[in-house]
């Protein structure tokens, strides 16, 4: 990977990891607050039900759905990514997700339109999950592609801030327009948090224009070494890879969406907390997770990027249980703290992955490859797990240990595949050597 020199040089590292953290902050918020819509609003107005576990199983369902778009989207951006640059991408990506985001927020409800309100709903967000399959990758591309070895955990953990932030912002957004319009929150205080992605999304494209092209793509497109179809290539030569970075982030992604999204619900329709309570846990919870990626990701620099993931991974499997054993007191201060220990540990997973998903490939596949690496993983843990938990919930009679169970299966995911790739570096080092030795 390209190393970053002093001087000028260490400036285009920390604009570029700004750019990306701004950019997949905003592409975040968007895609996190229909998660909290989600549990709190659409389950009533566009998927009502006289059972309200029945509404929230059809509104996560949806929330999923726009997880299934996501490796298409990963597939085809990704692809393009690798012909024509990074940059040109991750301006359509932003653009597009910001539209669908404040078209959310203009739609008719069920009471209105009738079954074309859900119908609408899903269409917007299965095309939102085709744009930021796309856009993550991408993001992480250019904040670790600028930068020198040596501090690619650092710089690449830049762009995860995004997703805490995302999920900060989202939450005060709607913290802001509940106490904005009161009892009128289900009549049109719910709109306010997706119109105000229309603002957000100038400023991220503002930054992101301002930005160079990463520095190890513009030199294969020099030499006339860009692959001729990416996507192919990336199935045909690494295709592990493309497996186990879905692993790692299988096990991270079902923990974090039962924390940022099946616990809203959980907490306000199973153990009576008031919503208020639910969303402090969650604005603190983002709040550890910032400060955790940060300091994982200085770490997996100094002792390396599996090291430092692995023990992410088992705090993922030893945690689940007491989580919920916190959650079930039903006591306030225990929930806020439950969610906020739960954000913080899995930050050593997060914070990591970004440096090391990019440095399993070689830069010809890179885009395409993270892309459909991170994203199946999101799928089958993050756009499954509020589905799974909802349904595990009911079958259970209301008990929680189904739910802890699920996350400790899907941390072991996490633990298995990291412990396989141990060193990302040699398998992209391996691959970018097989041409030599033909």
């Amino acid at each position: 990977m390209a190393t970053a020199s002093a001087g000028p040089d260490r400036v285009a590292v920390r604009k570029a990891a700004f750019a990306s953290a701004v950019g997949n902050t905003i592409e975040l918020y968007d895609f996190l607050i229909y998660g909290t819509a989600a549990a709190v609003v659409f389950n009533k107005l566009f998927f009502p039900s006289g059972d309200p576990w029945v509404g929230a199983l059809l509104a996560f369902a949806t929330f999923g759905a726009g997880f299934l778009a996501r490796p298409l989207g990963a597939a085809v951006i990704g692809h393009f990514g690798d012909l024509v640059g990074r940059k040109r991408m991750l301006v359509i990506t932003l653009s597009v997700t910001g539209a669908c985001t404040a078209l959310i927020g203009l739609l008719p409800t069920y009471q209105q339109v009738g079954v074309w309100a859900p119908l609408l709903l899903v269409t917007l967000r299965l095309v939102q999950g085709f744009f930021l399959g796309g856009e993550q990758g991408g993001a992480v591309l250019m904040a670790v592609e600028h930068a020198p070895p040596h501090r690619h955990g650092w710089y690449g953990g830049w762009t995860f801030l995004g997703s805490p932030t995302g999920m900060f912002l989202a939450t005060g957004a709607f913290a802001g327009a509940t106490a904005l319009s009161g009892d009128a929150f289900l009549s049109w205080g719910w709109r306010l948090p997706f119109l105000v992605s229309l603002v957000l999304v100038g400023v991220g494209l503002y930054v992101r224009l301002r930005l160079a092209e990463s520095p190890e793509f513009a030199k294969i497109r020099q030499r006339g070494e860009r692959a001729r179809l990416p996507v192919a290539e990336a199935f045909a030569r690494s295709w592990r890879q493309i497996l186990l970075s879905a692993g790692v982030n299988l096990g991270f992604n079902t923990f974090i969406f039962i924390l940022t999204t099946f616990l809203l619900t959980y907490g306000t329709e199973e153990l009576g907390a008031t919503r208020d309570v639910m969303l402090v846990g969650s604005l603190c919870g983002s709040a550890a997770q910032i400060a955790g990626i940060l300091l994982f990701s200085h770490l997996s620099d100094r002792l390396g990027r599996t090291r430092v993931m692995l023990g992410g991974g088992i705090f993922l499997a030893v945690y689940a249980f007491p989580m919920f054993w916190l959650l079930d007191t039903g006591d306030p201060a225990l929930i806020v703290l439950a969610m906020t220990l739960g954000y913080a540990g899995s930050a050593a997973v997060f914070g990591p992955m970004a440096a090391f998903c990019a440095e399993l490939f070689p830069t010809k596949v890179r885009y395409t490859g993270v892309s459909l690496g991170y994203q199946g993983g999101s799928v089958l843990g993050g756009g499954l797990s509020p589905v799974v938990a909802t349904a595990l919930l009911g079958l259970a009679g209301g008990a929680s240990w189904p739910i802890g169970a699920y996350l400790v299966a899907g941390a072991l995911v996490t633990v298995v595949c990291l412990v396989i790739t141990g060193d990302p570096t040699r398998w992209s080092e391996a691959e970018e050597s097989e041409p030599a030795r033909a």
